[in-house]
Protein backbone atom coordinates (compact mmCIF):
# COMPACT_ATOMS: atom_id res chain seq x y z
CA UNK A 1 0.00 0.00 0.00
CA UNK A 2 2.81 2.54 0.71
CA UNK A 3 4.49 1.59 -2.69
CA UNK A 4 0.87 2.20 -4.44
CA UNK A 5 1.11 5.37 -2.58
CA UNK A 6 3.98 6.75 -3.68
CA UNK A 7 4.03 5.32 -6.76
CA UNK A 8 0.52 8.08 -6.78
CA UNK A 9 2.63 11.02 -5.59
CA UNK A 10 5.05 10.42 -7.64
CA UNK A 11 2.70 10.55 -11.06
CA UNK A 12 1.23 13.20 -9.17
CA UNK A 13 4.67 15.51 -8.88
CA UNK A 14 5.08 14.84 -12.60
CA UNK A 15 1.63 16.06 -13.75
CA UNK A 16 2.06 18.88 -11.87
CA UNK A 17 5.30 19.69 -13.36
CA UNK A 18 3.84 19.30 -16.66
CA UNK A 19 1.07 21.74 -16.13
CA UNK A 20 3.57 24.11 -14.47
CA UNK A 21 6.04 23.87 -17.85
CA UNK A 22 2.88 24.29 -20.06
CA UNK A 23 1.34 27.68 -18.01
CA UNK A 24 5.08 29.32 -17.24
CA UNK A 25 7.54 28.04 -19.89
CA UNK A 26 5.53 27.14 -22.98
CA UNK A 27 3.29 30.06 -23.37
CA UNK A 28 3.90 32.64 -26.03
CA UNK A 29 4.02 36.38 -24.35
CA UNK A 30 4.02 39.46 -26.33
CA UNK A 31 4.78 42.35 -24.31
CA UNK A 32 3.33 45.55 -25.48
CA UNK A 33 2.88 47.69 -22.83
CA UNK A 34 4.72 48.09 -19.86
CA UNK A 35 1.94 46.97 -17.37
CA UNK A 36 1.81 43.99 -19.61
CA UNK A 37 5.56 43.29 -18.97
CA UNK A 38 6.22 44.56 -15.14
CA UNK A 39 2.97 41.52 -14.91
CA UNK A 40 4.94 38.93 -16.59
CA UNK A 41 7.87 39.82 -14.15
CA UNK A 42 5.70 39.06 -11.03
CA UNK A 43 4.22 36.14 -12.60
CA UNK A 44 7.74 34.53 -12.86
CA UNK A 45 8.99 35.34 -9.58
CA UNK A 46 5.54 33.74 -8.06
CA UNK A 47 6.14 30.92 -10.92
CA UNK A 48 10.25 30.35 -9.33
CA UNK A 49 9.04 30.57 -5.82
CA UNK A 50 6.13 28.08 -6.35
CA UNK A 51 8.70 25.77 -8.03
CA UNK A 52 10.98 25.81 -5.05
CA UNK A 53 8.69 25.15 -2.43
CA UNK A 54 7.92 22.02 -4.11
CA UNK A 55 11.54 21.18 -3.40
CA UNK A 56 10.46 19.79 0.13
CA UNK A 57 8.10 17.81 -1.28
CA UNK A 58 10.40 16.17 -3.46
CA UNK A 59 12.75 15.38 -0.40
CA UNK A 60 10.27 13.49 1.19
CA UNK A 61 9.21 11.61 -1.54
CA UNK A 62 12.78 10.53 -1.80
CA UNK A 63 13.57 9.44 1.53
CA UNK A 64 10.55 7.79 1.75
CA UNK A 65 11.28 5.37 -1.65
CA UNK A 66 15.03 5.36 -0.54
CA UNK A 67 13.29 3.89 3.18
CA UNK A 68 10.74 1.30 1.29
CA UNK A 69 13.56 0.72 -1.28
CA UNK A 70 15.71 -0.63 2.20
CA UNK A 71 12.89 -2.85 3.30
CA UNK A 72 11.17 -3.48 0.19
CA UNK A 73 14.01 -4.00 -2.67
CA UNK A 74 11.96 -5.02 -5.54
CA UNK A 75 9.40 -2.25 -4.77
CA UNK A 76 11.82 0.28 -3.87
CA UNK A 77 13.92 -0.50 -6.94
CA UNK A 78 11.33 0.79 -9.73
CA UNK A 79 10.04 3.27 -7.82
CA UNK A 80 13.36 4.48 -7.59
CA UNK A 81 13.97 4.62 -11.23
CA UNK A 82 10.61 6.74 -11.20
CA UNK A 83 12.15 9.16 -8.66
CA UNK A 84 15.12 9.67 -10.83
CA UNK A 85 13.02 10.82 -13.91
CA UNK A 86 11.20 12.85 -11.63
CA UNK A 87 14.34 14.52 -10.01
CA UNK A 88 15.73 15.11 -13.40
CA UNK A 89 12.59 16.36 -14.33
CA UNK A 90 12.30 18.94 -11.54
CA UNK A 91 15.56 20.13 -11.87
CA UNK A 92 15.18 21.16 -15.38
CA UNK A 93 12.08 23.11 -14.43
CA UNK A 94 13.67 24.38 -12.00
CA UNK A 95 16.80 25.74 -14.07
CA UNK A 96 14.01 26.82 -17.03
CA UNK A 97 11.93 28.37 -14.63
CA UNK A 98 15.16 30.50 -13.03
CA UNK A 99 16.35 31.33 -16.21
CA UNK A 100 13.12 33.18 -17.39
CA UNK A 101 12.47 35.29 -14.26
CA UNK A 102 15.94 36.68 -14.62
CA UNK A 103 16.04 36.94 -18.38
CA UNK A 104 12.63 39.09 -17.60
CA UNK A 105 14.11 40.81 -14.79
CA UNK A 106 16.95 41.82 -17.10
CA UNK A 107 14.36 42.58 -19.19
CA UNK A 108 12.51 44.80 -16.81
CA UNK A 109 15.35 46.55 -15.82
CA UNK A 110 16.60 47.36 -19.19
CA UNK A 111 13.11 49.46 -19.70
CA UNK A 112 13.33 50.92 -16.63
CA UNK A 113 17.43 52.02 -17.28
CA UNK A 114 16.23 53.23 -20.38
CA UNK A 115 13.53 55.84 -19.05
CA UNK A 116 15.95 57.10 -16.79
CA UNK A 117 18.51 58.02 -19.62
CA UNK A 118 15.70 59.65 -21.65
CA UNK A 119 14.96 61.54 -18.42
CA UNK A 120 17.98 62.93 -18.47
CA UNK A 121 18.47 64.04 -21.89
CA UNK A 122 15.33 65.44 -22.32
CA UNK A 123 16.56 67.75 -19.14
CA UNK A 124 19.59 68.18 -20.83
CA UNK A 125 17.38 69.47 -24.06
CA UNK A 126 15.05 71.53 -22.20
CA UNK A 127 18.27 73.19 -20.61
CA UNK A 128 19.79 73.77 -23.92
CA UNK A 129 16.53 75.18 -25.79
CA UNK A 130 16.34 77.38 -22.92
CA UNK A 131 19.77 78.59 -23.55
CA UNK A 132 19.08 79.20 -26.98
CA UNK A 133 16.18 81.47 -26.32
CA UNK A 134 18.04 83.15 -24.05
CA UNK A 135 20.38 84.22 -27.13
CA UNK A 136 17.23 85.65 -28.92
CA UNK A 137 17.42 89.67 -27.73
CA UNK A 138 20.34 90.06 -26.17
CA UNK A 139 21.90 93.99 -25.20
CA UNK A 140 23.98 94.95 -28.13
CA UNK A 141 27.21 95.07 -25.71
CA UNK A 142 30.40 92.65 -26.05
CA UNK A 143 30.05 91.39 -22.41
CA UNK A 144 26.90 89.89 -22.75
CA UNK A 145 27.14 88.43 -26.07
CA UNK A 146 30.38 86.46 -25.00
CA UNK A 147 28.71 85.49 -21.94
CA UNK A 148 25.47 84.17 -24.25
CA UNK A 149 28.17 81.96 -26.40
CA UNK A 150 29.78 80.62 -23.10
CA UNK A 151 26.63 79.76 -21.70
CA UNK A 152 25.62 78.21 -25.20
CA UNK A 153 28.79 76.14 -25.40
CA UNK A 154 29.15 75.05 -21.75
CA UNK A 155 25.18 73.08 -22.59
CA UNK A 156 26.79 71.75 -25.73
CA UNK A 157 29.59 69.93 -24.31
CA UNK A 158 27.11 67.85 -23.09
CA UNK A 159 28.85 64.25 -23.70
CA UNK A 160 27.26 61.54 -26.05
CA UNK A 161 27.25 58.82 -23.64
CA UNK A 162 23.85 59.01 -22.73
CA UNK A 163 22.72 59.19 -25.82
CA UNK A 164 24.92 56.13 -26.78
CA UNK A 165 22.51 54.08 -24.10
CA UNK A 166 19.69 55.28 -24.84
CA UNK A 167 20.37 53.76 -29.21
CA UNK A 168 21.69 50.50 -27.26
CA UNK A 169 19.19 50.06 -24.88
CA UNK A 170 16.33 50.71 -27.47
CA UNK A 171 17.45 48.63 -30.36
CA UNK A 172 18.00 46.11 -27.88
CA UNK A 173 14.43 45.90 -26.49
CA UNK A 174 12.95 46.04 -30.29
CA UNK A 175 15.20 43.86 -31.49
CA UNK A 176 13.57 41.29 -28.97
CA UNK A 177 10.20 42.49 -29.52
CA UNK A 178 9.38 44.15 -26.08
CA UNK A 179 7.52 47.23 -26.15
CA UNK A 180 8.81 47.40 -29.73
CA UNK A 181 5.82 50.22 -30.57
CA UNK A 182 6.06 52.64 -27.56
CA UNK A 183 10.14 52.52 -27.52
CA UNK A 184 10.25 53.09 -31.37
CA UNK A 185 7.62 55.94 -30.64
CA UNK A 186 9.78 57.31 -28.20
CA UNK A 187 13.04 57.11 -29.71
CA UNK A 188 11.42 58.74 -32.83
CA UNK A 189 10.51 61.40 -30.94
CA UNK A 190 13.30 62.33 -28.46
CA UNK A 191 15.68 61.79 -32.06
CA UNK A 192 13.50 64.09 -33.76
CA UNK A 193 13.63 67.07 -31.08
CA UNK A 194 17.40 66.32 -30.31
CA UNK A 195 18.17 66.93 -34.32
CA UNK A 196 16.05 69.94 -34.41
CA UNK A 197 17.30 70.97 -31.45
CA UNK A 198 21.43 70.85 -31.63
CA UNK A 199 21.55 72.02 -35.25
CA UNK A 200 19.56 75.38 -34.14
CA UNK A 201 22.39 75.90 -30.91
CA UNK A 202 25.14 75.07 -33.82
CA UNK A 203 23.23 77.57 -36.06
CA UNK A 204 23.24 80.55 -32.81
CA UNK A 205 26.61 79.41 -32.00
CA UNK A 206 28.04 80.45 -35.08
CA UNK A 207 26.20 83.63 -35.60
CA UNK A 208 26.97 84.64 -32.01
CA UNK A 209 30.93 83.84 -32.74
CA UNK A 210 30.80 85.75 -35.73
CA UNK A 211 28.59 88.94 -34.25
CA UNK A 212 31.37 88.63 -31.13
CA UNK A 213 34.30 89.21 -33.73
CA UNK A 214 32.88 91.61 -35.58
CA UNK A 215 32.02 93.48 -32.29
CA UNK A 216 35.46 92.81 -31.09
CA UNK A 217 36.98 94.57 -34.87
CA UNK A 218 34.56 97.37 -34.11
CA UNK A 219 35.78 98.18 -30.64
CA UNK A 220 39.66 97.36 -31.51
CA UNK A 221 39.02 99.96 -33.86
CA UNK A 222 36.97 102.47 -31.99
CA UNK A 223 40.01 102.15 -29.00
CA UNK A 224 42.67 102.81 -32.14
CA UNK A 225 40.72 106.17 -33.13
CA UNK A 226 40.19 106.77 -29.87
CA UNK A 227 43.89 106.45 -29.07
CA UNK A 228 44.84 108.69 -32.17
CA UNK A 229 42.63 111.47 -31.25
CA UNK A 230 44.12 111.65 -28.24
CA UNK A 231 47.69 112.45 -29.47
CA UNK A 232 46.42 114.58 -32.18
CA UNK A 233 44.27 116.14 -28.94
CA UNK A 234 47.62 116.40 -26.94
CA UNK A 235 49.82 117.92 -30.01
CA UNK A 236 47.53 120.36 -31.07
CA UNK A 237 47.33 121.24 -26.98
CA UNK A 238 50.92 121.86 -26.88
CA UNK A 239 51.12 123.82 -30.43
CA UNK A 240 47.95 126.00 -28.76
CA UNK A 241 50.16 126.78 -25.16
CA UNK A 242 53.25 127.32 -27.68
CA UNK A 243 51.64 129.69 -29.16
CA UNK A 244 52.66 128.54 -32.76
CA UNK A 245 51.03 130.32 -35.70
CA UNK A 246 48.57 127.69 -37.79
CA UNK A 247 50.62 128.47 -40.47
CA UNK A 248 54.12 126.95 -38.88
CA UNK A 249 52.25 123.79 -37.68
CA UNK A 250 52.93 120.55 -40.03
CA UNK A 251 49.87 120.15 -42.51
CA UNK A 252 47.79 117.62 -40.84
CA UNK A 253 47.47 119.95 -37.66
CA UNK A 254 45.99 122.80 -39.53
Amino acid sequence: EKAVNLKKDLAEMQEWMTQAEEEYLEKDFEYKSPEELENAVEEMKRAKEDVLQKEVRVKILKDNIKMLASKVPSSGQDLATELNVVLENYQLLCNRIRGKCHTLEEVWSCWIELLQYLDLETAWLNSLEERVQMTGNLPDKLDAVNDALESLESVLRHPADNRTQIRELGQTLIDGGILDDIISEKLEAFNARYEELSHLAVSRQITLEQQLQTMRETDHMLQVLQESLGDLDRQLTSYLTDRIDAFQMPQEAQ
